[in-house]
């Protein structure tokens, strides 16, 4: 099961100004506020459909980090849904990803006047006119397709809008960081053939192509063969946080040459260096840990609920201290010097890591760091939602030109 922290989405409140000499600073939240705000990664539908969690829970002691107040107090506008099938599911990925495909249209026919499915950058845009959460679902982990093309496009047409290549594990046609190092594993040298003819098919469905949790090959194949940008959904930057998962600066620079966009991940291991070698530290007693926690549930009859599973993570992280805010924003700052400010944005992984994340992070307060550091209201609304909107647009006109290429041999 994938968990996430995401803090709290509640706006920030400014401490009343004492008496001092020194002028308050500029407050971001008109400009966070009138901003459409877009993350692109929430593993929610886990708890949508495993634990019949509903997004309108108002309940200030769930454990979870997404739901309909929390997306309103932080202008949250669209959030993509992780569509993730855990690789044990072997022979039912694509069923698994359907039921979790389901879970999401469930909540938005429950929740018709605060919630709304979304399929392109209009919806969103019409979404944030109605103050209505924007929902989009993104499939993490290409093996989820079963090898199908047919399958792809059917996921494109229940509202999937993009794909990452791999998760942490490698498939039939494309490597993943999260294996790539072992020799157990039969690797592909990047994309085979026929994963290049995915990212193609994405190309001409409309489909993002996403290149968090690849292989630095496969990465660099994807760029190469996507006529459209790419996007990664929820990576940092490796210069900061020497992990696998993380971008070096070369591949920043790679997708601003693709003119696509890196969608910051806020969980610490990938944020902070000093975090990750804690974290990896800990891996093997904390893995099994896990391990035993979900046995012994499995040998009882029991489910692993996500609020079992989240106090087990929780206790674990709480062992390591969580770095600085900060860290975070450093991050944002990175991406934004190599890439460009043009080509980074926000890709919590909310509901996706439990209880590993800096230290007091709402997203306003991400946009007042931003602010404090000289960026102006321009840069912070790409940073916020433009840019990953711009990217979608280049992605949609790609798909026109394809299909209308097509039409006319």
């Amino acid at each position: 099961m994938k968990l996430t922290f995401v803090g709290t989405l509640l706006v920030c409140t400014l401490a009343a100004a004492g008496q001092s000499d020194t002028p308050p600073k500029p407050s971001a939240l008109p400009i966070h506020n009138s901003s459409i705000v877009v993350d692109t990664h929430a593993d929610t539908p886990q708890r949508f459909l495993d634990e019949n969690f509903d997004i309108g829970n108002s309940d200030p002691k769930d454990v979870g980090h997404i739901s309909l107040n929390k997306a309103r107090n932080g202008n949250l506008g669209a959030e993509f849904f992780s569509i993730w099938v855990e690789p044990s599911f072997k022979g039912q990925y694509a069923h698994r990803a359907l039921d979790l495909i389901d879970s999401v249209y469930q909540q938005a026919e429950r929740h018709p006047d605060r919630m709304m499915m979304a399929f392109s950058v209009a919806d969103i845009e019409r979404g944030h006119q109605q103050r209505k959460l924007a929902a989009l679902m993104g499939i993490e982990g290409g093996h989820a397709i079963e090898n199908d093309l047919r399958l792809l496009n059917n996921f494109y047409r229940l509202g999937v809008r993009y794909m990452t290549l791999t998760w942490s594990n490698t498939n039939e046609w494309a490597d993943s960081s999260g294996d790539v190092t072992d020799p157990k594993i039969e690797h592909h040298n990047g994309l085979t053939d026929f994963g290049k003819q995915v990212v193609l098919e994405m190309n001409r469905l409309g489909m993002m192509v996403d290149i968090s949790h690849v292989s630095d090959k496969t990465f660099y194949d994807a760029v190469a063969v996507s006529r459209a940008p790419v996007i990664a959904s929820h990576s940092c930057a490796r210069a900061l946080s020497d992990h696998p998962r993380n971008m070096t600066d070369d591949m920043l620079r790679a997708v601003t040459q693709n003119n696509g966009v890196v969608m910051v991940n806020f969980y610490s291991a990938f944020v902070d260096e000093t975090y990750r070698k804690a974290a990896d530290a800990q891996k093997k007693d904390r893995d099994a840990a896990v391990d035993a926690f979900v046995a012994e549930r499995k040998a009882l009859g029991k489910p692993v609920s996500y609020a079992e599973y989240d106090q087990v993570q929780r206790a674990w992280a709480a062992k390591i201290p969580r770095p600085p805010f900060k860290s975070l924003i450093d991050q944002f700052d990175h991406i934004a010097k190599i890439a460009g400010v043009d080509h980074v944005g926000l890709g919590s992984d909310f509901d996706g890591v439990s209880g590993a994340t800096p230290e007091s992070i709402d997203l306003p307060k991400i946009s007042q760091a931003l602010l404090d550091r000289g960026y102006n209201a321009g840069d912070i609304r790409k940073i916020l939602g433009g840019n990953l909107l711009r990217v979608f647009r280049d992605v949609e006109k790609v798909s026109h030109q394809m299909q209308t290429s097509a039409s006319t041999k």
